[in-house]
């Protein structure tokens, strides 16, 4: 049933997507158009929502139909079908769906026959449990990889480079990646701490000053703990970094440099989980640009840790 609904983004009317509102989204036209959805999933409410999950939960089928059996399968009209493709930068149905085909296409044509979308059930094999998880984290790998801006990631290198101090927040799962990076960080002689306390890491933050750095992670960038130490950390004059998957949240918001990652959620495996090994590879990828703007100071102090920590391995000659 068509419903006259008026469709919104963040209480917002959808206008016609021009280029700059791409931009200013962290997407561009060449981004994956799913992850495009996904990203922008969370500002859509209503209609505008309803055909956001549909075309998320088949792509396929949703590049297969036309703009009528579209808007009838999520309830909703042909209009907001169109708002929709303009509101992910498209300036028509068509090109939405010859984007979704496409991307769908190269799925098949790199292996990922695992359907990615379906449900995993109590009773699945654990053989059929496995394909689904590595499908989804292939697919999230290189979703990640399209949706990273590298200019971004060597802006955040930079600074943290020539950080004199680099405070990571994070709460949850999201902390736990934090201490990944406040650990590689650590290995190579720069001074970082990882926060996952609130009043500790408000408290840490309204020391830093202009030249240090602050990372806040959080996949969905609404954790609030998250937004007010790395808005202190800003307030202060530090550099703010944001690592979350999506570029509108009010964490990226506030942040000077957005790093974006993509999740493939399953059952038992939500974004937030989902987002975990996308998060540790962009964190690598900015460790290894920072250890490489740091060479010499970095392979000196990855040294005499690795040796500091030598005596506490196995003697292998000495096994009987």
């Amino acid at each position: 049933m068509v419903e006259p609904e008026a469709e919104t983004i963040a209480g917002t009317a959808v206008v016609d997507a021009e280029p700059d509102r791409r931009a200013a989204a962290g997407l561009s036209p060449a981004d994956s158009v799913l992850v495009r959805v996904r990203s922008r999933l969370p500002e859509f409410t209503g209609a505008l929502q309803r055909v956001a999950e549909h075309v998320l939960s088949d792509p396929a089928a949703a590049a297969r139909a036309t703009i009528v059996e579209l808007a009838e399968r999520s309830g909703t009209s042909p209009a907001t079908v169109t708002r929709f493709c303009r509101a992910l930068g498209f300036e028509g149905y068509a090109d939405l769906r010859l984007g979704i085909a496409a991307e769908t296409g190269r799925a098949h044509s790199a292996g990922w026959t695992v359907d990615i979308g379906r449900e995993i059930q109590p009773t699945d094999p654990l053989e059929r449990v496995l394909g689904q998880i590595i499908a989804a984290d292939t697919r999230a790998m290189h979703d990640t990889a399209d949706l990273l801006d590298l200019t971004e990631v060597g802006r955040a290198a930079e600074a943290i480079a020539g950080a004199a101090r680099v405070n990571i927040f994070g709460a949850s799962g999201s902390a736990l990646v934090g201490e990944e990076m406040q650990f590689s960080l650590h290995r190579i002689g720069v001074a970082a701490w990882a926060w996952n306390d609130v009043h500790e890491g408000l408290a840490s933050a309204a020391l830093l000053r202009p030249g240090d750095v602050a990372l806040g992670i959080s996949h969905g960038g609404q954790t609030r703990e998250t937004i007010e130490t790395l808005a202190e950390a800003g307030s202060h004059g530090a550099t703010t970094v944001a690592l979350t998957g999506f570029p509108r949240s009010p964490l990226a918001e506030l942040a000077d440099i957005v790093l974006l990652t993509a999740s493939q959620a399953t059952s038992f495996r939500p974004d937030a989980l989902s987002a975990r090994h996308p998060q540790l590879v962009v964190l690598d990828l900015l460790y290894i640009a920072v250890a490489q703007r740091t060479h010499d100071r970095a392979h000196a102090a990855f040294q005499r840790t690795a040796r500091a920590v030598g005596g506490h391995k196995a003697n292998r000659e000495a096994r009987p």
